[in-house]
Formats: C-alpha cells, structure tokens, sequence
C-alpha cells in the first residue's frame, strides 16, 4: 500500500496558522512524524489565497525537503501557478518522483494542470469529476477515467504513472455509495491493469458514529476492490494495520514481510509509548 501523507495541508487551522507565521519547526516535524509512520509520499498543499499561494507553496516544499529529503513530495493544489512554482523547485532535488494532485475533467483543471505533468512527467492523481460534478453511477464516472486516461497517454503519460480516484462520497446521506467506489475500482482496474488506484478513505463515514470502525472496514474493502495507495493519515495506527493486515490476507504480502516487517518495527500493533 502506497501512503500518501495528508496532514500538511493549510485548510488545517494549525497548518494554516504555520504558513502565515513562517513557522518551520512545526512543519518539518509533521513532515517528519508523516514519514517516521510510514508515509511513501507527502502531500504538500498550501491551501491559501490565490495571490500568495505560489510563494507559500515555495515555502513549504523547502520545509518538507529540509525535513525528509528522501521523501518524494506531492504538490497539491488547483492553482497552476502554486503548482507550477512548487514544480521548479521540487525538480531541483528529485526530479525522478514528483506527484501531483490533481487533474480532473474540469475544463480549467485539463488547460491549467496536464500540461504541468506532462512537462515535468509527474505521477498524477486522476478525479473522476468534470464540470457537470461527480457521477452518481459507476458508468458515468468511467466515462470521465476514459476520457482523462486517453489524454494522459496522448500527451505522453504512461498509465503507470496515474493513480486514478473514484472519489468516495458519504453513506450518511447516500447507502450506495460505498458500493458505486467499489464497484468503480474493480471497473477501472479491469480496463486500466497498469494505473494505481487510490481515494481517501473518511468521507466514507462523514456524519456517522464510530468513525474509525467504517474507515477501517471501508479500507479492507477497497483493497479487495484494487486499491493500491491511499490519501491518508499515516500516523493513524489502526488503519494503517488494516490496510497491511487486508493486503497480506489477500496474498499480495510476500511472505507476510510487510506486515510483520510493520510490526516488528513498532508501526502496528499496541503502542508502546
């Protein structure tokens, strides 16, 4: 399982107080802790007003760096010229591994962001939306993957290096909806072998009780389904078990190393501290 690491994102109110404040030890130790937990990648989204978000986006990619070198970064954000800016910069210090989040077949996301990771042959998340919003059926969001995939591989992005999201709605206000996400995962997989698939996982549960019980469960499932990477908070220990315990009991753990790799390591399982 792929952890893409969500917590460094200024619509949070500390994050978002950190930018403001320059406040670097704050974001390099959450880069840091991301990491420590297992985080693959780290989300990097400045998530403040257009006019000041490239430059807070420059800023932070600096901070994560600093932090965790070794640790690709994936730029977050609507705004080609955020992205644009962190891109710069992220291509100065590891221009093998760059993601960015993401594209969409909303016509300014097509104009603004393709020809972004077609330029720096970034990895790529893929939204099953467009401008009429989110399809309800698991046809209609194929319709959009179709479309988004086709012109990936005409500007010259494999499909390896597309990590498409269904995008997972509420079942508080929708019962199916955790179905349609299943069933549109096993259904881009079949047609898609070679593109990731990946979602975040808690608006599944958004308005209901016990939370952590519906992720954790809603995460087995979607494994099951051909989830390969997820959007999530990587210090978050019981999913983080579940996600390793589901792959392993699916046989996609060689040799159980992963899990007990995890546990031997202090990631999963009781805390000790």
């Amino acid at each position: 399982m792929i952890i893409i690491g969500e917590k460094i994102n200024g619509t949070r109110k500390k994050v978002g107080e950190a930018i403001l404040a320059r406040d670097a030890d704050f974001i390099r130790d959450l880069a840091r802790k991301q990491v420590e937990a297992g985080a693959n990648y780290l989300d990097v989204n400045a998530g403040t007003t257009p006019s000041r978000e490239p430059e807070d986006m420059v800023w932070l990619v600096n901070q994560v760096h600093e932090a965790t070198p070794d640790t690709p970064i994936c730029l977050d954000s609507p705004n080609p010229l955020a992205l644009a800016a962190g891109l710069e910069v992220v291509k100065s210090f590891n221009p093998a591994k760059i993601m960015v989040n993401s594209l969409s077949g909303e016509a300014k996301r097509v104009e603004g962001v393709l020809p972004l990771a077609v330029k720096y042959q970034t990895e790529l998340i893929v939204l099953a939306l467009d401008d009429q919003g989110i399809p309800e059926t698991v046809e209609g969001r194929l319709v959009i993957v179709r479309r988004l995939v086709e012109m990936c591989r005409k500007q010259g992005l494999p499909d390896e290096n597309l990590y498409i999201d269904p995008l997972v709605m509420t079942i508080s206000t929708n019962t199916g909806a955790g179905l349609v996400t299943l069933d549109t995962l096993r259904a881009i997989k079949s047609e898609f072998p070679k593109v990731h698939m990946t979602c975040g996982h808690s608006n599944i549960s958004f308005g209901m009780p016990l939370r952590s019980i519906l992720n954790q469960a809603f995460m087995a499932l979607t494994i099951d389904a051909g989830l390969d990477s997820a959007i999530s908070d990587p210090e978050n220990r019981d999913l983080k078990a579940m996600a390793l315990a589901a792959e392993t009991l699916l046989g996609r753990d060689r040799h159980c190393l992963k899990f007990n790799r995890a546990f031997r390591a202090g990631l999963i399982g009781p805390a000790t501290k």
